[in-house]
């Protein structure tokens, strides 16, 4: 990017620390079991108040006024919106085709992920900088918490970042299939289609109402 404007490096670099703070935090509180209220230990650790996630619509916004500001808004806000709100369908679908106990078919996760993915681009075609922003922040939010999973696998931590459903990871799992079907396709596609996704939909709706800098050109 020229005419000062920040990289995609330079952009997600302080988001990704204080995401990666966070992590640390959250891991700490569990294996000193403190509150589960701030630091669920169930699986998937659902609601705990310490948790990246509530991070993605807040960078959501920030990468919007970031990328705005720079001239680096989407080309049509109504197109943007558009593509927002399919991606966001299709999304939805490919979660439901994943993880719906009543849809069974063979290799029906890996189509759910196969589309998941597929999704990321209609994201970018929405607004192809905060897409590309948000995929790699997705991964720099991401990959420390695969590694966080891993090492908590192999000491046998009592957090959420090992915790499984039983349901679907029995006690006959082996280490390779929970590490790759409750680590490393959750991680690396599932949370990365839903940053794309909620830190899309803030971003563009941000957007909507952000003008266009004086003497600069959007892009698409």
């Amino acid at each position: 990017m020229s005419n000062g404007s920040k990289t995609t490096w330079q952009l997600i670099f302080v988001p990704a620390v204080i995401t990666l703070i966070v992590t640390i935090v959250r891991l700490i509180g569990e294996l000193n079991q403190w509150s589960s209220k701030l630091f669920n230990r169930e699986a998937g650790g659902p609601m705990a108040i310490i948790g990246i996630v509530w991070l993605i619509p807040i960078f959501g916004i920030y990468f919007a006024l970031k990328l705005a500001g720079q001239g680096q808004g989407p080309a049509s806000k109504g197109k943007a919106i558009g593509l927002e709100i399919l991606g966001l369908i299709v999304a939805f679908g490919a979660v439901m085709l994943s993880f719906s106990p009543k849809l069974q078919f063979a290799g029906k996760e890996y189509v759910g992920y196969l589309i998941m993915i597929i999704c990321w681009f209609i994201f970018m075609a929405a607004w192809s900088d905060l897409g590309k922003t948000l995929l790699a922040y997705g991964y720099a939010a991401r990959i420390p918490v695969l590694i966080v999973m891993l090492i908590a696998m192999i000491r046998n931590w009592t957090t959420h970042y090992n915790a499984f459903p039983p349901e679907e990871f029995p006690l006959t799992s082996t280490f390779g299939f929970k590490f790759w079907h409750g680590a490393v396709l959750p991680q690396m596609i599932f949370w990365i289609t839903f940053t794309m996704a909620v830190g899309g939909l803030f971003g563009i709706i941000t957007a909507l109402f952000t003008k266009k800098p004086a003497g600069t050109t959007q892009t698409a």
